[in-house]
């Protein structure tokens, strides 16, 4: 039998980036994938809901027809003819991935729709067909899958790896979750004309986020008729001929809801029943592979990264964590993925995104000064009649280098790319500011926050009767240097 030195479990963003990067170190390796290659991201998760979104975005773009010269009635939502279109781009980026030839001229040995792998001791794998396979060290990229609705009924409640079968619009939605993929199917399906309520435990939406986000959000999700229930406890779920009743509760005031459909977007356990850890001396932790600073996991040849390890949800952050895990494995490090920088967001209507820290945890920890630029003062978004949204700079004090940025509005994740480069080059706030950014660009912004910070520190020289205005504004193209 032939021994491996490496044997990675998953297929998806994680495990293919362990595979490449072990084999790039010397190593031979094996990788085993359940199902189709691509993990989630591909099949179920990133692609699929963002061609969602990209259809969404068409339709919000015909309400502006008539303002800019243009004849056509709004688009008509085809549901089906929808799902159609995820389906073929899940393919097309199959096929531009190419990702099992991708590894296999790597010289990496790939099985895929090999069922579930178990361990039969912590050097072994078997796979339902009784095929084994022996490794040196094992990389757990398995992944998670979608919480089911945990209450009486929760059975009839949708996930979104079901939406794909739709095939009919839902005429109202009861969307059980706030965060990222809550609010992205929420803005989505309000814009497919879905009555849409969007509830969550937690006293706000998107709760991980800036305050200011939240507060944004809420607001634009209200005005475009997003019924948004918070503090909200789900209890029931009832079907019957007529549709789903939910019962929940509102501070102990109890509550029912008559919808069409309910999905569940809140949660994300890892992928381990199937695996028999405890054979391997693998330990979990509230449903993940408990893992150290290094990414071991409690077997001392067996590492875990990606979304298994309970950590960094997002499909950068399982790349960083592979590389990780793949050099420590092979090389016997013990580095960790530092996850310094990490921007991140969603394709709702408008979008968010962040990076480093909150303004309250700032505040909290550093000496730190803050700028909040309106969107209205952006001359693109004039022109896009974009105008809703703000960027919000959070600088060091003293060392002037960002601490975070938070962007609601019109490409709001590409816009927080630019500051998370700023920081992970520990680049100055000045030096962001005299940056001869492109106009007229959404991306603009990052200069006109920065321009104010500057000049509330100091660093620019002004007179004291201009000291003495109230927060001056600055041109886009203004630029000013000692």
């Amino acid at each position: 039998m032939v021994i491996y030195d490496v044997i990675v479990l998953g297929g998806g963003p994680a495990g293919t980036t362990a595979a490449l990067r072990a084999r790039e170190l010397g190593a031979s390796v094996l990788l085993l994938e359940r199902g189709d290659m691509g993990g989630v991201c591909t099949n179920d998760g990133c692609i699929p809901t963002r061609v969602l979104a990209k259809t969404a975005r068409l339709v919000r773009d015909a309400e502006q027809f008539d303002a800019y010269g243009l004849s056509g009635a709004r688009p008509t939502v085809d549901i089906a003819r929808i799902m159609e279109r995820v389906q073929e781009m899940i393919g097309r980026i199959h096929d531009k991935k190419q990702i099992v030839a991708h590894l296999e001229s790597a010289g990496v040995t790939v099985h895929d729709n090999a069922g579930e792998a178990k361990f039969m001791d912590s050097e072994t794998v078997s796979l339902p067909s009784g095929v084994t396979f022996q490794g040196k060290a094992f990389i757990l990229c398995v992944g998670g899958h979608a919480r089911r609705l945990p209450v009486p009924g929760g059975e009839h409640a949708l996930t979104h790896s079901d939406l794909w079968s739709l095939r009919a619009l839902p005429k109202s939605m009861a969307i059980v979750g706030a965060a990222a993929t809550g609010c992205q199917l929420a803005s989505i399906f309000s814009t497919f004309g879905s009555k849409v309520t969007l509830l969550d435990f937690a006293d706000r939406v998107v709760a991980g986020e800036d305050i200011h986000t939240s507060a944004a959000m809420t607001r634009a999700f209200t005005d475009r008729g997003i019924e948004i229930v918070t503090s909200a406890k789900v209890e029931s779920l009832f079907k019957d001929e007529t549709g789903l009743r939910l019962g929940y509760s509102v501070l102990n005031e109890t509550r029912t809801l008559d919808v069409e459909t309910v999905v569940v977007a809140a949660g994300w356990p890892g992928n381990i029943e199937t695996l028999n850890l405890a054979a391997a001396g693998i330990k979990t932790d509230r449903g993940y592979i408990r893992v150290d600073e290094s990414l071991r996991t409690t077997a001392p040849n067996i590492y875990a990264a990606g979304d298994i390890t309970g950590r960094m949800m997002l499909v950068q952050s399982a790349g960083d964590e592979a590389r990780a895990a793949a050099e420590n494995a092979v090389l016997g490090r013990h580095q960790r993925p530092p996850h310094a920088v990490v921007p991140h967001g969603s394709f709702t209507d408008p979008e968010y995104a962040s990076v480093g820290v909150t303004e309250a945890r700032a505040r909290e920890e550093y000496d730190c000064v803050v700028a909040i630029v309106p969107y209205a003062e952006l001359d693109r978004a004039v022109v896009d009649s974009h105008t809703e949204g703000f960027f919000k700079l959070i600088v060091h004090r003293d060392t002037r280098h960002v601490l975070g940025a938070h962007v609601v509005g019109e490409q709001a994740v590409e816009i927080v790319q630019l500051v998370a480069a700023a920081m992970a080059s520990e680049t100055r706030v000045e030096q962001i500011a005299e940056l001869e950014l492109a106009y007229p660009t959404y991306t603009g912004i990052v200069g006109l926050a920065a321009r104010q910070i500057s000049r509330q520190l100091g660093i620019v020289a002004l007179s004291d009767e201009w000291r003495a205005q109230q927060s001056p504004r600055s041109a886009e193209w203004e630029h000013g240097r000692e």
